[in-house]
């Protein structure tokens, strides 16, 4: 297995996934740019600092990995470019444990994140958020995590139009985690 398994999945059942090449996707997602607050704010704290917390890494992989379907390969070398603490076996590691292809058997499904209740449920009143996405500083903490579904009065007042401002999001999380439970299901079978 070693040294293959820094650049092959643990799992090899899982080597016959087929990744996006969504290069428009993958600059959104590095810039912090992909109209989900909790993933922008992750990437842009990667990119100011060098470093963010375990669960920000966990939920940004999942969504390159499962919401946009890239592989989780990409995802590993930019984080191995950023990051202050990038020590290969941990990242490649931490990458492929996101990705559902490591040594841990927890099954893939249960490692979709949705970006949205992650952010209600580990910043809920927003001061994560607020703080790496400024564009977002005066919308409401009830609309902080899903800011799309401000109305054209919510945003006027926000000072925050989305499309303009900050972006709409460049996926939609239910479907992408359909697809992406189908996917996995297909390498798996």
């Amino acid at each position: 297995m070693f040294p293959d398994n820094l650049k092959l999945e643990y799992q090899e059942k899982f080597r016959s996934l087929e990744w996006a090449s969504d290069q428009q996707g993958f600059t959104a997602w590095c810039e912090g740019q992909t109209g989900y607050p909790v993933i922008d704010a992750g990437m842009r704290q990667l990119a100011a600092t060098g470093w963010m917390h375990n669960r920000a890494r966990m939920v940004v992989g999942s969504f390159l990995t499962k919401d946009l379907h890239i592989d989780w390969r990409r995802g590993e070398e930019w984080f191995e470019r950023l990051l202050l603490d990038a020590e290969p076996s941990q990242n490649n590691g931490n990458w492929q444990w996101i990705a559902s292809t490591g040594v841990d058997p927890a099954p893939y499904f249960r490692r979709l994140f949705n970006p949205v209740l992650q952010q209600q449920r580990f910043d809920p009143d927003g001061d994560y958020v607020r703080r790496w996405v400024p564009e977002l500083a005066n919308v409401p903490t009830k609309r902080l995590a899903e800011p799309w579904l401000m109305s054209d009065e919510e945003q006027a007042e926000a000072g925050c139009v989305i499309g303009r401002d900050y972006p709409a999001p460049i996926i939609e999380h239910k479907q992408e985690r359909l697809r992406a439970i189908e996917r996995y299901k297909a390498a798996s079978a």
